[in-house]
């Protein structure tokens, strides 16, 4: 069993902070604060053992959030971002195609359709 070193523990730490405050809106500094550790270091730790930076992973945690409302209810796109943690929907569109390669709407239209032919067949 491998044992897991400092960075590891910090990256995971972090992960966890992210997860659980993906609906707040914080800095890396109040993270690090949190944490405990400098903000540099957080970002360089994060970044290593992560392969992304802790705002990137913030975007993938509300947008796996937003996928599953998209999925699982009839909610407005703007409902669906602001019910994640994302201020304006243009910034949750832009974040969301970001991240996933199509807009929140095109996201739907394809789970649906793909939904369906599950069904029929």
């Amino acid at each position: 069993m491998k044992k897991q070193t400092s960075g590891e523990s910090l990256a995971k730490a972090a992960q966890k902070y992210i997860e659980t405050h993906s609906k707040d809106k914080f800095s890396l500094d109040e993270m690090a604060g949190a944490l405990y550790v400098n903000g540099s270091y957080l970002l360089r730790t994060f970044k290593r053992f992560m392969n992304m930076t802790p705002l990137c992973y913030h975007h993938l945690v509300r947008c796996n959030k937003a996928k599953e409302l998209l999925n699982q209810t009839d909610m407005s796109i703007s409902q669906v971002g602001e019910t994640v943690g994302f201020v304006s929907s243009s910034h949750f569109s832009h974040v969301f195609r970001k991240t996933e390669g199509c807009t929140p709407s095109e996201y739907r239209i394809l789970h649906q359709r793909n939904g369906h032919e599950e069904t029929e067949q």
